[in-house]
């Protein structure tokens, strides 16, 4: 059985609340930032450590590496940070964005420890959806408005990729999608191509890892297609800062066109230590 019209749409769905999640809770963290954000990046990066450090914290509070290096790309064009500078927190970015898979891992938790049932993110996401409208909608200060907000953003967020793993069930049994996955997973190379480029697409590779994890837990694809397809998808992410930095100045470019050159570096690497392990095995 394949997918229907309707498992399609809910598809589509779900990736349009985890985007809309994503943006809501972001939003209400820079709300609640007051506008300090840029200064805090500004000031602790002094050495390349601080830069890693306030890059993966960063990026695992906002929730999108996209967004803070399209920052960083406008600090450095508005000259308030040196490219050198910049370095550390595009190395930092890639790491707190895999905060995000690490959230989304939850769900697959079977345990009857009540502690680990709260924290999934099928109790969480309703939790902090009715928390977060409560505050938005009720509360007056801002500052509990923010925080309103940032709730809703996450129960939205986790709310559509429950919808993506709901819809994407029917492709378990599915022999022609397994037999699809079976001819493309022979050509890892293929699989690294279209997920960079599905990720440039949606620009956001929280989103491309959410709906690949979703459908690894299906079952429908193998641990070894998945790595290739990671590996795309921090290749594509980086999209969205070279377009941010179209018109920018020399520094600028360069801070877009380092964020690519550091993903894409990684990556061969990876891919290439893979194919090596997989010649080993066979």
């Amino acid at each position: 059985m394949g997918m229907s019209v309707f498992n399609i749409i809910s598809l589509l769905g779900g990736l349009a609340l985890f985007l809309f999640g994503m943006s809501t809770m972001s939003t209400g963290l820079e709300r609640a930032s007051g506008g300090k954000l840029e200064k805090t990046l500004e000031r602790f990066t002094s050495n390349i450590f601080k830069g890693v450090l306030l890059g993966t914290v960063v990026t695992a509070l906002i929730q999108s590496s996209s967004a803070t290096t399209v920052i960083v790309v406008g600090l450095v064009n508005a000259g308030i940070l040196k490219l050198t500078q910049a370095v550390g927190i595009i190395m930092g970015a890639n790491i707190g964005t895999t905060v995000t898979a690490q959230l989304i891992r939850l769900m697959g938790i079977e345990s009857d420890n009540l502690f680990l049932q709260i924290i999934k993110p099928s109790t969480l996401a309703p939790i902090a959806a009715v928390i977060g409208i409560l505050l938005f909608m009720f509360a007056k200060r801002s500052v509990q408005k923010n925080a309103g907000l940032i709730c809703l953003g996450f129960g939205i967020l986790f709310t559509g990729l429950m919808s993506m793993e709901e819809a994407l069930v029917p492709l378990r049994d599915s022999a022609a999608f397994g037999a699809v996955l079976d001819s493309i997973s022979a050509y890892p190379i293929i699989v690294l191509i279209g997920a960079a480029i599905f990720t440039a697409i949606i620009q956001s590779s929280s989103a491309s890892v959410a709906i690949l994890q979703t459908l690894s837990s299906t079952g429908a694809l193998s641990y070894a297609t998945c790595i290739p397809a990671i590996l795309g998808q921090n290749i594509g992410t980086c999209i969205t800062s070279i377009i941010s930095s179209a018109g920018a100045n020399r520094n600028a470019k360069r801070a877009a066109i380092i964020h690519l050159y550091y993903n894409l570096i990684g990556s061969t690497i990876f891919f290439v230590g893979m194919l090596v392990l997989q010649q080993f095995n066979t």
